[in-house]
This record gives structure tokens, sequence and C-alpha cells, in this order.
């Protein structure tokens, strides 16, 4: 089995329904994103995908949170924008793009900060 891990970056806001703290007000993050994505096997040229293709789909998904509030994206009008859902749901997405029955997205990972972070996987 082979592992493969790229990282990109957005930056947006957003802010915490219900929450009890200085999270609940409006506030931003540079948020930080790792995803691996898992192969049984490579193609001709020893890849189990280009780079810049795993690269392209992670932007494709991004650009959509890009300089946004996250509170206006559904489904996070209905769930709080946590580093937890955004996992979940950026996860998801890139599971869709990367329709390959040789690649499986294995994690996704968002970092709030450089000391706070939340993964999600299946």
């Amino acid at each position: 089995m082979y592992e493969l891990m790229i990282e990109s970056r957005f930056a947006a806001a957003h802010q915490l329904r219900g929450y009890q703290g200085k999270c609940e007000k409006l506030h931003g993050h540079n948020w930080r994103v790792t995803m691996a994505v898992t192969a049984e096997r490579l193609n001709e040229q020893g890849l189990a995908i280009d780079f810049t293709d795993l690269n392209k789909a992670l932007r494709e998904v991004l650009d959509q949170l890009e300089h946004s509030f996250l509170n206006d994206i559904f489904p996070f009008t209905e769930i709080n924008p946590s580093s937890e859902n955004l996992a979940k749901w950026i996860y998801d997405g890139l599971a869709k793009k990367l329709n390959d029955d040789n690649l499986e997205v294995a994690s996704v990972t968002v970092w709030e900060s450089d000391t706070a972070s939340s993964s999600y996987f299946e």
C-alpha cells in the first residue's frame, strides 16, 4: 500500500454558534489542510497519482471556502464550522473528486493554528 500526502492553505472567517467563549465571536484563521490518499498499485510511470492532480483536487475543494464566512456555506449554515466538521466536509468533497478505483482518501487534517488540528478518516 502506498500513501501520498499534500498540504494546502486557505483563509476564512467563522464563529461557533452556541459556544461559550471567544470562538463564539466572529474571527478568522489561516487554515492549513493536509490530506493523505492511499493506493494499492502504481501506474506505468511508477506513480499512484500525479501530485499536480492531487493538488488540483484539493485546491478545487478549498477554493469553495477561500476568503469566505464559513457560516454562510452549506452545511455550515446548519452545523458549526468547527475544524472537525471542516475536516469531514473537505474529506467528502475530495472523495467525490478522486473517484478512482485505485485511490482512496485516507485522511484530512485541518489546522486552525500552528498547534491545534482535527482529522477525519473512515
